[in-house]
């Protein structure tokens, strides 16, 4: 081949390392980091906080009435907490239902319907009688205890602690997908952040705040889809650390097929690239002048790749560079390189993926990887104007499996 298009080629090759090996490199870190994680022992707790479990649902009457109710079987004095469903487009039916109960029903309703607005209005409405704030999706179910440990959790320092979401379902290729991807995140961006010292990504759900702490941050919060990312924003630029709660379990929803997965990947892409754009900057100047490395992490972090997309990038570049590279009879640097970041890459995700994954299921489940990589691609090339519009993601089951 002649050396000028030889040359073209490997800055070609040199680009696409150094986007994928960036990114392959911060994820490693944390994911080894996140081995070396150990939740820190909490004080039994002082006393008994008031707690506001806050269940904010759209069009959930599917789950609602059956969430409701698994939500007061906590082993928490029933007298020091309210779980207070926030209904924004139910049935009357339902509505009827979830007065039956022993719990409070806000109905809300919006031209345009998101969950911060829900939340805002139902906090007008309520009195400041409650210590804490714990905010669910309206498929969440709270393991019998997690009441309880987050309790004892804020007896120490903290404002805000993020639970540990978990899958309380397993029954499709797709929700096995979903909870590994699930629990991935929860290795590095909770577990490996913890380690090295950083904030903890929260969810959106399975979380808990000091009460007054969340109403004052959430008032000024008008997201349509990512409210839980523009408030890790706020969060870290203000300096506030957020705490990760291992065994402190919730259990949620996994996406049923391929077309859910699709919708809810471009919602959430969509909202980190625009809280990427509109905070970076800022971030930058808050690294360099204050020292704030928590919020450049946080911003730096929603421009990461999807995972997945990160492993099909690194395997089929990796493997067809290598092929070219010996083709050519290029330097051999190349195809070491590629080989190296291969190897990080299944480091990476061993590290990350809990071993009860490691089965029959798992393996028949990764004959859908190569289409949930397709439709991950799909939803990062049309995540314009996802962002700016609520798409709501519909649950149909209530019970854990």
């Amino acid at each position: 081949m002649h050396p000028y298009l030889i040359y073209l080629f490997n800055i070609l090759q040199i680009t696409i390392l150094v986007i994928l090996g960036l990114s392959l490199v911060y994820i490693f870190i944390y994911s080894t980091a996140g081995l070396f994680y150990k939740q820190k022992p909490y004080p039994k707790a002082t006393f008994q906080r008031q707690i506001a479990v806050l269940i904010p649902g759209y069009k959930e009457d599917e789950v609602i009435v059956e969430v409701a109710e698994e939500a007061l079987l906590q082993d928490y004095p029933r007298e020091c907490f309210d779980v207070i469903v926030i209904a924004d487009s139910f049935t009357q039916e339902t509505i009827a239902k979830l007065r039956q109960l022993p719990i409070k029903v806000i109905e809300v309703a919006f031209e345009k319907s998101t969950k911060a607005k829900a939340l805002n209005q139902a906090m007008e409405l309520l009195d400041d009688s409650y210590d804490l704030a714990i905010v669910l999706d309206a498929d969440n179910i709270m393991a019998v205890d997690f009441l309880s440990k987050m309790n004892s959790t804020f007896e120490k320092d903290w404002n805000v602690v993020q639970g540990h979401r978990t899958a309380k379902n397993l029954n499709t290729s797709w929700a096995i997908l979903d909870a590994i991807s699930e629990e991935i995140n929860n290795h590095i961006f909770r577990k490996g952040h913890r380690v090295l010292g950083l904030s903890s990504a929260i969810i959106g759900s399975g979380m808990a705040f000091r009460y007054k702490f969340f109403r004052e941050l959430m008032l000024p919060v008008k997201a349509i889809g990512g409210f839980d990312k523009e408030i890790e924003l706020k969060l870290t630029s203000a300096g506030h650390t957020v705490e990760y709660l291992n065994d402190a379990m919730v259990y949620d929803e996994k996406v049923q097929n391929s077309e859910v997965f699709r919708h809810q990947r471009r919602r959430w892409l969509s909202a980190q690239f625009h809280y990427f754009r509109q905070d970076i900057f800022k971030a930058i100047k808050a690294l360099f002048m204050k020292g704030n490395a928590d919020y450049f992490d946080k911003a730096i972090q929603f421009v990461q790749p999807p995972r997945i997309l990160l492993l099909g990038g690194i395997s089929v570049f990796g493997v067809l560079f290598i092929i070219a590279n010996f083709w050519i009879n290029n330097l051999p640097v190349y195809s070491a390189i590629w080989a190296i970041m291969i190897m990080m890459t299944v480091l990476t995700f061993l590290f990350a993926i809990p071993a009860s994954f490691f089965n029959k299921k798992t393996l028949g489940a990764l004959a859908s990887l190569p289409k949930g990589m397709l439709l991950m691609l799909d939803s990062l090339l049309k995540i314009k104007g996802a962002n700016k519009q609520f798409i709501h993601t519909k649950h149909t089951s209530s019970k854990t499996n």
